[in-house]
């Protein structure tokens, strides 16, 4: 479609941190956008307040006990309540130029496949749509003509620097990551990390559960799981690179040995707005990169001893089948064990590595397949998980 033609648009996850950054967006030129439906979880007070002033066509909260609320919110608006995993699916089932998909977790993953059966634009921001049921996904975007749109920083980057076409000239890519709160912090003293400790991301604002995936490197495993997925690449042509700056989010090598980045703030507004006017561009409030005041950046290569996470969502890449499913399910077990205080920092990665041994990883052809895969490695984290407690 044209970059001028007015957009209509769906926002699934509007009230968690990529949302609401969506919204905002939106709502700075909203002549540009017709909103047809927002879904959130359970802040019915946000949701309705965006509805309103977006002139949403559709609200809807996926907690069902909370339909009244909703509706009382949105009294007296043209604005429509729904409710329930159903009211999901069916928001997102609806015509839309673009959807953001950013219901984060396992409970994304229809509600994101409903979007790329529409045949339209889908921004991804939901790491699991990928990791946990990539091949279903893709086969689905096949069959529709669907079009993914990078939202991470990382692979938005990526794709960007990809804009020439010539990807059959690629010879890696590099995802940078910021090294997180424990960058340069020791074994000893990581095992002693307080959940408060973990989530003090010295860049990126973020929500907790992607933020302690930072903090343990596990996000940068599910990215370059992810990536492979994206962009055709296999686990070889994948590196990392630690940039605690978070200046470059990602470069291309090409075979002519020219190299390619992507720079800017860290500021999720920028793969964001890149994604909703594409392929146009739209102005954001963004800070102005200024590398005179950045003055100097840094690289090192991760140190997989300290982080063992990134090692395990590469084994899991290279051994394929249902073996990234089975590492995110169990590291979102492990992940919340640790925000609970249940088990800790360094326990998040060994409970994933548990899982990951004890279980196998057939192909799953189907979403029920995935799903019902993602919940026995729930189960079998639950466990470890519990273990460790006692």
């Amino acid at each position: 479609m044209s970059p001028n033609q007015v957009r209509s648009v769906t926002v699934l996850g509007s009230t968690g941190s990529v949302g609401t950054q969506t919204v905002e967006l939106l709502t700075s030129e909203p002549h540009r956008f017709q909103v047809r439906a927002l879904v959130a979880g359970r802040n019915t007070a946000l949701l309705a307040t965006q509805a309103i002033a977006l002139h949403a066509e559709l609200a809807v909260v996926s907690d069902p006990a909370l339909y009244q609320d909703l509706c009382q919110a949105l009294a007296g608006t043209a604005v429509k309540a729904a409710a329930g995993p159903d009211a999901v699916i069916a928001a997102a089932s609806l015509p839309a130029d673009w959807t953001m998909a950013a219901i984060t977790g396992a409970v994304g993953l229809a509600p994101t496949l409903a979007a790329i059966r529409g045949g339209r634009a889908v921004a991804l921001a939901n790491k699991e749509a990928l990791v946990c049921a990539g091949d279903v996904m893709l086969r689905a975007v096949k069959a529709a003509g669907a079009t993914l749109l990078p939202v991470d920083s990382e692979h938005n980057a990526i794709f960007q620097s990809l804009a020439d076409g010539n990807r059959g000239a690629v010879e890696k890519i590099v995802l940078t990551a910021s090294g997180g709160p424990f960058r340069t912090t020791s074994l000893d003293d990581m095992a002693k990390a307080t959940p408060e400790m973990a989530l003090k991301h010295p860049i990126w604002s973020m929500g907790a559960k992607i933020s302690i995936d930072s903090a343990t490197l596990m996000n940068k495993g599910l990215e370059v799981i992810e990536a492979a997925r994206l962009f055709g690449l296999t686990e070889d042509q994948i590196d990392v690179l630690v940039h605690p700056q978070s200046v470059i989010h990602g470069l291309v090598y090409y075979h002519d040995g020219s190299v390619l980045a992507q720079l800017g703030a860290p500021d999720m507004r920028i793969p964001i707005a890149h994604t909703l006017a594409w392929p146009g561009r739209m102005a954001t409030a963004s800070p102005r990169l200024d590398l005179a005041a950045v003055a100097q950046l840094e690289f090192a290569a991760p140190d997989l001893a300290r982080f063992p996470a990134l090692g395990l969502a590469r084994d899991a890449l290279r051994a394929g089948g249902s073996a990234p499913t089975i590492l995110s399910a169990a590291n979102e077990i492990a992940v919340e064990a640790f925000l609970q205080r249940r088990i800790g920092f360094l326990d998040i990665a060994r409970t994933v590595s548990r899982v990951m041994e004890t279980m196998n990883a057939p192909n799953a052809d189907t979403l029920e397949e995935v799903i019902d895969l993602d919940l026995a490695a729930r189960r079998a984290a639950t466990r470890f998980a519990a273990a460790r407690a006692a």
